[in-house]
């Protein structure tokens, strides 16, 4: 049987599932060391993060930590895509049971790092996620292409590549399990 993203992207999901509540406080926690890490010299940018879901690697941490020297940005969903929007509390639950910040006429035409989530992730480092296209649509509309770095708490990668060529490409891949890969 050949590998499909749809197949790839059930089973990454249902791995999601198992996953027990202290895994993935301990799994969140990894994630986040690292990711702190990574980011730790960074200042004044702007930075393109993401309200966590249940299963998503819970970055409220780092959006507080970044908060202090950068300009965070948060998607907020428009039709078939997304926009970005400043963080602004109070954040209001959306469709999808997302959380966004409010809506803003500010226009942002540059971000300098976006932190996806992803469901998995293949072999060419493109992202699989629940299957809207949001990101990647998002993602089409920039004129130049952020930093990028994809999260997840748990690893799901296959050496496949089962991804179109419109789906989002990773700079750097981050789980507990994984120092990081890196785009060649």
């Amino acid at each position: 049987m050949t590998l499909t993203k749809p197949i790839f992207r059930k089973k990454c999901l249902d791995m999601m599932k198992r996953s027990s509540l202290f895994n993935k406080r301990y799994k969140n926690h990894l994630v986040n060391n690292k990711l702190e890490l990574l980011l730790k010299k960074i200042k004044n940018k702007n930075i393109l993060l993401y309200f966590p879901l249940e299963n998503e690697v819970n970055i409220k941490r780092i959006i507080v930590k970044l908060r202090k020297k950068n300009n965070i940005l948060l998607p907020f969903m428009q039709n078939k895509s997304f926009k970005v929007v400043p963080f602004r509390l109070p954040l209001q639950k959306k469709k999808f049971n997302i959380y966004e910040a409010g809506d803003s006429f500010k226009k942002i035409n540059n971000i300098d790092i976006a932190i996806v989530p992803v469901v998995g992730v293949d072999g060419n480092l493109q992202r699989i996620g629940f299957g809207a296209g949001m990101y990647d649509r998002f993602f089409a509309k920039l004129k130049k292409k952020p930093y990028t770095l994809f999260i997840q708490n748990d690893l799901c990668y296959t050496r496949g590549y089962i991804c179109d060529d419109f789906d989002v490409k990773a700079d750097i891949y981050l789980t507990p399990k994984t120092q990081q890969y890196q785009a060649v």
